[in-house]
């Protein structure tokens, strides 16, 4: 009998975790950084991991999330706890390096695992869309304006 249950929010997370389906294009190799947990409240969705943050594993495990906890007000025990806030970046891997800083995040991610990963965070009150990449893609008719 075929099992039709939706997957529970751990076994998608290890999917997406296990995910090497763009190996062949990441120059440091597959590393997908996120955080979620059903009880979250708050989503932030930024652009992708840096090498830092590729390194440790930990979302916003750099300057930038210094700055991002500051602004927030957050402590990082708040930050990092995960039935407090979901962290799902547009792009789970580091993209690799460009001529002006960081590759933009990959585009196959998003639509594939951004919808399954919300689906399972039914409490999520507030949805914080950081940098362009992502308002691009949450806000209909978004365009970057300088």
């Amino acid at each position: 009998m075929p099992d039709d249950s939706p997957r529970t929010l751990a076994a998608l997370l290890a999917e997406v975790r296990a995910c090497t389906r763009c190996a062949a294009e990441l120059p440091l190799g597959p590393r997908p950084v996120l955080r979620a947990h059903p009880d979250a409240r708050l989503l932030i969705v930024g652009q992708a991991p840096g090498t830092k943050v590729h390194a440790s594993g930990i979302p916003w495990d750099d300057a930038s999330g210094e700055r991002l906890r500051e602004w927030l007000q957050l402590s990082p025990d708040v930050f990092y706890d995960e039935t407090r806030v979901a962290i799902v970046p547009m792009g789970l891997c580091y993209p690799g390096k460009g001529v002006h800083g960081d590759l933009p995040p990959r585009r196959e991610y998003a639509p594939t695992w951004h919808a399954p990963v919300l689906d399972a965070l039914p409490n999520l009150r507030l949805r914080l869309l950081v940098g362009s990449y992502a308002q691009a893609y949450y806000l209909p008719g978004f365009s970057r304006r300088r």
